[in-house]
């Protein structure tokens, strides 16, 4: 089971919300599936999960993490993404974490002022066998010009940051 949160819908930029929890994901939006082995064991699961449920796996990347606390549905969180005056912040919300034992994480959708409109779950798991998974499942599209004017870009960017979250929390994951 999945708590989804109460907060009103009026925040957010799409109207798909909690939709990272079904498949097929929505019609209308470029989809991201990146899954990645991150380890064995409970202890990797439970230094990986804490990693990810307190965006130390983001603050690894160099983004900087505006939160209020570890993600729980109705969380805001602005990350900040890029350097200088280049720098994007993104604002989010967390809309669900899961319920179950041997799978910690978050999905967060995308709030007004979001250069994106869309979810994305950060979740891992551990399987019957002892491997750690860690899994980002996305669905977005383009929420301003910038965004738009980059087309095929955006997408290979949200590539490429799954890669370097799974790289930061293999790290995060290894030394508890």
């Amino acid at each position: 089971m999945t708590r989804l949160t109460s907060t009103g819908r009026d925040a957010l930029n799409y109207p798909d919300r909690g939709a990272t929890l079904r498949r097929p994901l929505p019609d209308g939006y470029h989809h991201l599936h990146h899954r990645a082995r991150v380890g064995r064991g409970r202890e990797v699961f439970e230094a990986a999960g804490r990693a990810v449920s307190e965006f130390a796996m983001h603050r690894a990347t160099g983004a900087r993490v505006r939160t209020d606390g570890p993600a729980a549905p109705g969380v805001r969180v602005e990350i900040g993404l890029g350097v200088g005056p280049l720098r994007v912040t993104v604002p989010c919300e967390v809309i669900w974490v899961p319920d179950a034992p041997d799978r910690a994480g978050f999905a967060y959708g995308t709030r007004t002022g979001h250069p994106e409109s869309g979810e994305e779950s950060f979740l891992v798991d551990l399987a019957e066998d002892g491997t750690v998974w860690f899994e980002v499942t996305a669905f977005s599209r383009p929420a301003v010009w910038y965004t738009r004017l980059a087309g095929p870009l955006v997408p290979v960017l949200q590539r490429g940051y799954a890669r370097l979250l799974t790289h930061h929390l293999r790290g995060l994951a290894a030394t508890g």
